[in-house]
């Protein structure tokens, strides 16, 4: 299906003069304008009614996007019993946050069917999960300040869910949830703001906050220590997908890659991108999960042939391209099964 390219209005960039004025002056920013001109009035939003897949991204993706820019698109399913399922391009990156919320550059999605924040994501170092509307309508906010842009920007697709395909851990409250239940649907997300604004969309910055307050339980350690700076949770999360089922560097014979047995190559070996890693994290209700690639690519290599003919005549030299198989993305899926 052809994809349905929304084209963005593109507001004029602010020039500033003096370039970056520094946090203080962007937190200043920040706070004094809490109605950031278009954030909160939607009269200038673009509706888009959803009848097949398309995307949504932010002006001169993946280049650096304007500055002092605002848009808002709202995303209405054409059948009224469907949910919209929405994916993020990997090449993600909008402004740093600042102490872990995105005050300056974001990109946010609200749910219209109760107007609570799916979420609100900014930074480079992680793609934001796929995310799933409850009713049949979203709102996809986009803002940049007046200061440091960056690259690439965000592309969202987004695409039609039947009600019987969505996950019930998602409409559910998590205090109704069993503890299997909410422990898939934890282990879903991808950053600890995420998580918090699962548990709480009321008030996830106040439950942020307050986990990082000391308590008189861990005063004596903190006394005793000196603890300097909030643990990374999200980090400690990362470094778990670097063992877990990723593409990695491999080297492999080109001779057994290729089946030829009449035939040798330099150099032998070459690396190239399979899945591997385990699935402990496995969310899937199967007892044996196995890593599989979902996006497989050819790459071609020149090297230096040298065929066999037959004993006593020289071997024929020449350089040839091979082509190998990369994966691209890997995905843990029930064994017995394939990556799509």
């Amino acid at each position: 299906t052809l994809l349905n390219t929304v084209s963005a209005f593109l507001p004029s960039v602010s020039q500033t003069e003096g370039g970056n004025k520094g946090s203080q002056t962007k937190e200043h920013f920040a706070f004094n304008h809490a109605h950031f001109s278009g954030v909160h009035d939607h009269q200038h939003e673009n509706m888009i009614t959803v009848s097949e897949d398309g995307f949504v991204q932010s002006p001169r993706f993946p280049q650096n996007y304007p500055r002092d820019v605002v848009l808002v698109w709202r995303l209405i399913a054409a059948n009224e019993n469907m949910q919209i399922q929405m994916t993020f391009d990997e090449r993600f990156g909008l402004e740093e946050p600042e102490n872990g919320l995105c005050k300056f550059d974001f990109v946010e999605i609200e749910d219209l069917s109760d107007g609570t924040i799916i979420g609100r994501w900014c930074g480079t170092k992680a793609v934001p999960g796929m995310q799933i509307s409850k009713a049949n309508q979203v709102r996809i906010r986009f803002r940049s300040d007046e200061y440091l842009a960056s690259k690439p920007g965000f592309c969202l697709y987004y695409s039609l869910l039947e009600p019987d395909h969505f996950e019930s851990s998602t409409v559910l409250p998590p205090s109704s949830l069993s503890l299997d239940t909410l422990n898939d649907a934890v282990s879903g997300f991808d950053t600890l703001e995420e998580l918090i604004k699962y548990l709480d969309p009321e008030r996830w910055q106040l439950d942020l906050e307050d986990l990082y307050k000391p308590t008189w339980q861990m005063l004596g350690k903190a006394f005793m220590y000196g603890r300097k700076s909030k643990v990374d949770l999200n980090l400690l999360k990362e470094e778990v997908k670097l063992y877990s089922c990723t593409p990695r560097n491999l080297s492999v014979s080109l001779r057994e890659e290729l089946k030829r047995t009449d035939t040798l190559y330099w150099p032998g070996c070459l690396l190239v991108k399979r899945c591997g890693g385990n699935c402990a994290c496995c969310s899937l209700s199967c007892l044996d999960c196995q890593c599989v690639p979902v996006k497989v690519s050819k790459k071609y290599y020149e090297v230096l042939q040298l065929r066999y003919r037959s004993p006593g005549r020289r071997l024929h030299k020449s350089l040839a391209d091979v082509a190998l198989e990369h994966h691209e993305e890997c995905n843990c899926v029930c064994k017995g099964k394939t990556g799509g």
